[in-house]
């Protein structure tokens, strides 16, 4: 049996500022931006190719304090045409850095060892990392 992780909420504290920040900024897929009643609000929304999305929201997603979230991950193939998209998108972003050492450094020297790092307008905390090749 597979078990496989599809959804993991972000806290916020102002959903139309994180639902713009991550499908205008980010460029994250709005799958469905649900109100049930005044009180009631759920937005998922995807990375591109990920099979796991991000759920903000209030009323029914989980209480927790806005900026509470810390080591989200994405995985890209090319760190530094992430970093260059993400700057021109306007997110303030760090700059590229290397951690550890990469085993197999040719053809790829940030596979596996590259990161950078952002967080949403709440301080949500995110990293990307490169993995170009997985064999």
């Amino acid at each position: 049996m597979n078990w496989t992780l599809e959804v993991v909420v972000v806290p916020v504290s102002d959903v139309d500022r994180a639902k713009e920040f991550y499908a205008d900024r980010l460029g994250f897929t709005v799958d469905h931006d649900t109100r049930i009643g005044a009180d009631v609000r759920i937005v998922q929304l995807t990375p591109p190719g990920s099979g796991c999305s991000v759920v903000i929201g209030r009323g029914a997603v989980p209480d927790m304090p806005p900026g509470s979230l810390r080591g989200l991950q994405l995985v890209v193939s090319d760190l530094e045409r992430a970093h260059a998209e993400l700057l021109d998108r306007g997110v303030p972003v760090s700059d590229i850095q290397v951690v550890g050492v990469n085993p197999r450094p040719v053809p790829h020297p940030l596979d596996n060892v590259g990161f950078l790092h952002f967080t949403d307008p709440d301080g949500n905390g995110w990293a990307v990392q490169q993995i170009s090749d997985r064999t």
